[in-house]
């Protein structure tokens, strides 16, 4: 009876156990769907009618949209898999946790794609106005998912790398990075997709910093 009764005791412990990941895996899951969903339409609905930047991988990716017409989520993926090489070699859970955001966001940018049409249709907002939701929206979405320990992968990886070599904090590498990114954009396009740029990562960061607050 003492046998039986420690094997039910364990079954119910396991079975909590399994229930416990089921419930983490399910809120993860979510959590990454609802940051690359943010991620999207801060992209098609407020970044790409103004040709506004962001930083980091998709910042790399909308330069060249707007520039060889190349679909921005393949440019992510593109642009997003030597570091994710990088990553795999070297740091196998940084890679885990990253290429589900890694591929929902790309996904997504693609399939809202042609919604932005009715979107700015219905609603007229300026081009400074556009910077800073954009921003904010995009920020929000990284955060969110940093948060639950997930992410994009992108810059922020490599900037983890670089750290290891250049004696700087990881969020000044990314923003030398995000600036370096958005100077570019500026002159291969216009002067006005930097300074409306700029104003997306200053929203983004405070977004950002925002949800992770407490890490």
């Amino acid at each position: 009876m003492a046998i039986f009764f420690q094997l039910s005791a364990y079954s119910l412990r396991h079975a909590l156990f399994v229930e416990m990941l089921n419930m983490r895996s399910f809120l993860r899951f979510a959590v990454i769907l609802l940051g690359s969903l943010l991620i999207a339409a801060a992209t098609n609905f407020f970044l790409v009618p103004y040709k506004i930047l962001d930083g980091g991988v998709i910042g790399i990716a909308l330069i060249i949209n707007y520039i060889a017409g190349i679909k921005i989520g393949l440019a992510v993926i593109c642009c997003s898999l030597p570091i994710f090489l990088l990553a795999w070699l070297k740091e196998r859970d940084i890679f885990y946790n990253s290429i589900a955001g890694l591929l929902a966001s790309s996904f997504l940018i693609e399939l809202l794609a042609p919604l932005q049409y009715y979107f700015l249709y219905y609603i007229e907002i300026g081009s400074i106005s556009s910077a800073i939701i954009g921003g904010f929206l995009m920020g929000s979405g990284l955060g969110l998912m940093l948060r639950y320990k997930a992410s994009t992968g992108g810059t922020d990886l490599l900037a983890k790398f670089m750290r290891r070599y250049i004696p700087l904090n990881v969020g000044v590498l990314i923003f030398l990075s995000d600036i370096v990114i958005i100077g570019a954009g500026g002159l291969l396009i216009s002067k006005e997709t930097f300074f409306h740029s700029l104003l997306t990562i200053i929203a983004g960061g405070v977004a950002t910093g925002l949800w992770t607050l407490d890490d």
